[in-house]
């Protein structure tokens, strides 16, 4: 991220004595561990701002000493008992929290402590290490680098947010790992890498965010340290660099997980069992070759594998080992930590620190900390923030250096001809702070709370913030310094730092919030600044929402409208005919959530019904040519227009382009619209817009255009036969200018109603008599299946059988499309091919020497299976999955597409739809 955007500090104008105190502040500057530290210093300088260089330097090492990081995880994995742990053993709380009690600090939700499971993300700040009680002097980290030291020796500051691991929860974690910095993936060392983990990995690396692995639950039976290494290389993409490997004790043949080997430090950590954790026995490697030879042995065998795989993808270290005559163990622990560092900051890298522990246990959890603040990056360090201002797109530092505001200029100069505006320094020195809304809570005590992460300047009480998104002006009355459900009010919340505004109206998710010298709003282009915005992706499941009464009708739309506004991936909307409003949502345990919000929390008076699926209805063949005028006043004025419609069936791969003369030619939804006017003469000004003088003089070509294309649109929203919305469907609309345009009266209201009343008479054709008729279409879902070996069978039959689902394949994955719940439809760099078979990793207690590292002796083989499955079908089905598989299956799902469905199928639905059962 551009350092430049973290430390812009409003003052006056440069003075001589201002000047050299600036100056010193460079010269503090370079005590800093940071090339671009010291780089921001200059650049505010020649930016005319004024500040102390103690100020300067006090700033900056804050912002070195900072670590914006999530976790993320497949549900059940541990993401919130490491949190605890992380909590307790920074000073935060005095106990620990149990999920299994309901007594975890970031999982505060009723429904999260009644479930086991976190719904919706949490944010929480606290130190680590500790701070002690009159420690204010503490080395800065250029001298804990000339002393050979790791940053994890001073107190740094972690904002941590918990996100979920459901996959119905999905977009809550997208909102959060667009704000952050760093992020740990926790991996069940049972269950080994699973689909949902496979999914969030590849969420992360649409934004270039650097991650640490961490694998949990080493003290369960069956649990594979090894396997689920082998498992990283090729479902992450990445080479996994070892650096602890679990420590084993062998009682009564059973192998005790009670501690880790440090692969860095070479060095064992032993925790006491049934501790608190807060206990950590060390061991130098000389104490363990003479206790533990065997794991002495294996250390040394980790160590030279990760100083190999470090040589090969960074030339400091390969100089470093020249330097150690080549021993593997004579590398120092600083430069190991460095050379992990530099790969895992660098763009393009492939290198996967992993770690190992058993947070229920209490054991691992401190290395991870001290791992979390010795490689992952501070807000100076993050890869700085895709911008757009006016279509034009960048960086932030771009923005702030106004090379981006230079390039929006030269484009609007060519486009509307030159104008006389501001420079752009001038436009970029005058914006105080820009901020992004990346969640928006509900709270019983405080109201709205809107969470943003602050990426240039800073946001401070009271001041006035424009919203971009909506062009609002807005004052923040409050800043709130988040501590899961508990907070601290502060005055400010500064450039690299996470923070809540309480009592605004308006924001919502994904909103770029601004604020300007002088408390105004700012100008153009400024105001069109946005910060990467989040695709929403489209709701599969649905239910009806119904009001007790008809006055509470009222307080229920207000609650649905705070819950919106909470989650952007609920949907509502209202049926024209019925009337009957319906919540649509991503999944089925999403939906549960939304309802006990609203009815428990919200206090909604209204009752939800079933889940429901949204269907499709489609055309069998194509319908006659229909004609349509329309001749009716609209709003006290007379409209006339009319058209030529023909609706047919339409496929993608198999129809026929639609003609070279089209008009427009639109995808909306799986539909294609076609308009044709052969006859339009139609002629570009000198300011590119199309005219036809056959058209009413106060109407384009665009207009008329866009209007003809909403008309048919508005009569596909509903089909003739089953009320559905249409699919797959093809509608070639003709208009003649002389018999369909009658001059003044036509208006765009009136061609847009006579598209539609064409369009539905159409319809309504394709089930006359003689028409070919229409057809349900089902959604149809990508959806990936993780099961033991013993479970195979079962599932495979079952999806195959009872569900009427299509097998693709057992053992390779199906990617889920990024563009569901990303604007960044790929990851920015080519993944590597990794070769499994030269991943290290140690062997497994339970590994049988003729089978080595392949297959686990006492657990089953992990299996996926890849299909696809009707929505209808996977309705309840993670219920069924867990007692076909004794509770260790998952899945996950995707749209893919919609298909028809078969004459018996269609039958049994419409009677259920009806209510006969």
């Amino acid at each position: 991220m551009a350092v430049a955007s973290l430390l812009r500090i409003s003052g006056q104008a440069m003075h001589p004595i201002a000047l050299r105190s600036n100056q010193s502040a460079v010269k503090h500057a370079g005590n800093l561990n940071s090339l671009r530290t010291r780089c921001v210093v200059n650049q505010l300088i020649s930016a005319g701002r004024w500040f102390s260089a103690s100020t300067c330097r006090r700033q900056a090492e804050a912002l070195e000493r900072t670590r914006n990081i999530g976790i993320i995880a497949h549900i059940d994995a541990g993401k919130t008992t490491t949190t605890e742990r992380m909590l307790y053993y920074s000073g935060f709380t005095r106990r620990i929290g149990d999920v299994d009690e309901g007594s975890t600090v970031t999982d505060f939700l009723p429904a999260e402590r009644a479930r086991g499971i976190t719904i919706q993300s949490a944010a929480i700040t606290f130190h680590w290490p500790p701070k002690k009680q009159g420690e204010e002097n503490t080395p800065t980290l250029q001298e804990l680098q000339d002393k050979s030291l790791p940053r994890s020796t001073v107190p740094h500051t972690i904002n941590l947010i918990d996100t979920p691991g459901h996959a119905d929860f999905t977009f809550e974690v997208m909102r959060s790992l667009r704000i952050l910095d760093g992020a740990v993936c926790i991996l069940d060392g049972v269950a080994g890498v699973e689909a949902q983990t496979e999914q969030v990995w590849h969420q992360a690396s649409t934004y270039r965010i650097p991650r640490i692995v961490y694998i949990n639950k080493l003290d369960r039976d069956g649990a594979a340290f090894g396997r689920t290494v082998r498992e990283i290389g090729p479902r992450l993409n990445g080479w996994p660099a070892v650096c602890q490997i679990p420590w084993f004790k062998i009682e009564s043949g059973n192998h005790h997980f009670i501690g880790v080997a440090d692969v860095v430090n070479l060095r064992g950590l032993r925790w006491e069992e049934g501790g608190d954790g807060k206990s950590v026995k060390m061991l130098t490697l000389e104490q363990l070759e003479n206790e533990e030879s065997q794991l002495a042995e294996e250390l040394k065998k980790a160590r030279a594998a990760l100083v190999e795989l470090l040589s090969e993808n960074d030339e400091a270290m390969v100089e470093k080992f020249l330097d150690c005559e080549e021993n593997h163990l004579r590398v120092p622990p600083m430069d190991i930590l460095n050379s992990l560092r530099r790969c895992l900051l660098k763009q393009g890298n492939s290198i996967i620190p992993v770690f190992a522990g058993a947070s229920f246990r209490n054991m691992g959890v401190q290395p991870l900390l001290d791992a979390v603040l010795n490689l992952l990056p501070s807000p100076v360090e993050a890869h700085e923030p895709e911008v757009t201002i006016s279509g034009v797109k960048g960086g932030l530092q771009q923005l702030l250096s106004g090379d981006l505001i230079a390039q929006q200029s030269e484009q609007a100069a060519i486009t509307k001809g030159k104008q006389k505006k501001p420079s752009a320094k001038a436009l970029v020195e005058k914006l105080d702070g820009c901020s992004l809304a990346f969640k928006v809570v509900n709270d019983a005590k405080r109201g709205i709370l809107v969470y943003v992460r602050v990426y240039s300047g800073s946001l401070n009480r009271n001041s006035a913030i424009y919203n971009t998104n909506l062009g609002i002006m807005e004052r923040a009355p409050r800043l709130l310094k988040m501590y899961a459900n508990d907070a601290v009010e502060v005055e400010s919340i500064p450039a690299g730092h996470i923070g809540v505004i309480v009592g605004l109206k308006h924001a919502r998710t994904g909103d770029t919030l601004v604020s300007y010298a002088g408390n105004k709003s700012p100008p153009e282009p400024i105001n069109t600044l946005q910060l990467r915005p989040i695709h929403v992706p489209p709701p599969v499941f649905f239910a009806g929402i119904e009001p007790h009464s008809l006055s509470e009708e009222k307080r229920v739309s207000e609650a649905l409208a705070l819950l919106l506004r909470e989650d952007p991936s609920l949907h509502v909307t209202v049926d024209e005919d019925s009337g009957q409003t319906l919540l649509s949502g991503m999944g089925e345990l999403h939906l549960e959530i939304a309802r006990g919000r609203l009815i428990n929390d919200l206090k909604a008076k209204a009752s939800m019904g079933c889940i429901e699926i949204g269907y499709r209805e489609a055309p069998l063949g194509q319908s006659n040519p229909i004609t349509k005028i329309f001749d009716k006043e609209i709003a006290g004025r007379k409209g006339k227009a009319g058209c030529i419609v023909t609706v047919e069936p339409f496929d993608p791969e198999t129809s026929s382009p639609p003609p070279v003369n089209a008009l427009a030619v639109k995808m909306h939804e799986g539909n294609q619209i076609v308009v044709l006017a052969p006859n339009l003469e139609i002629e570009v000004t000198k300011k590119g817009t199309e005219h036809s003088a056959l058209l009413p003089s106060d109407m384009d070509v665009a207009t008329f255009r866009n209007t003809l294309v909403n008309g048919c649109l508005g009569a596909l929203a509903r089909g003739p036969q089953f009320i559905f919305p249409m699919h797959s469907t093809r509608v070639t609309l003709t208009i003649d200018p002389q018999a369909h345009i009658f001059g003044s009266e036509t208006t765009p209201s009136a061609l847009a109603a006579a598209a539609r009343l064409a369009v539905s008479s159409a319809l309504r054709d394709l089930i006359s008599d003689s028409g070919p008729g229409t057809t349900l279409m089902e959604p149809v879902m990508n959806v990936i299946i993780s099961v033991d070996e013993n479970s195979f069978g079962v599932v495979s039959r079952d999806i195959t059988s009872s569900r009427s689902g299509e097998i693709i394949s057992m053992d390779e994955e199906m990617p889920l499309p990024a563009t569901d719940l990303s604007d960044s439809p790929q990851p920015p760099e080519e993944l590597p091919t990794i070769d499994p078979a030269k991943i290290y990793a140690p062997p497994d207690p339970f590994e049988s020497p003729s089978v080595g590292a392949n297959i686990p002796v006492s657990t089953s083989r992990p299996r996926t299976i890849t299909a696809k499955v009707p929505l209808k079908d996977m309705v309840g089905y993670l219920k069924h999955l867990r007692s076909l598989t004794k509770g260790r299956g998952t899945f996950v799902m995707s749209v893919d597409r919609f298909r028809n469905m078969p004459p018996q199928k269609q039958r049994a639905v419409l009677d259920e739809l009806r209510g006969v059962f």
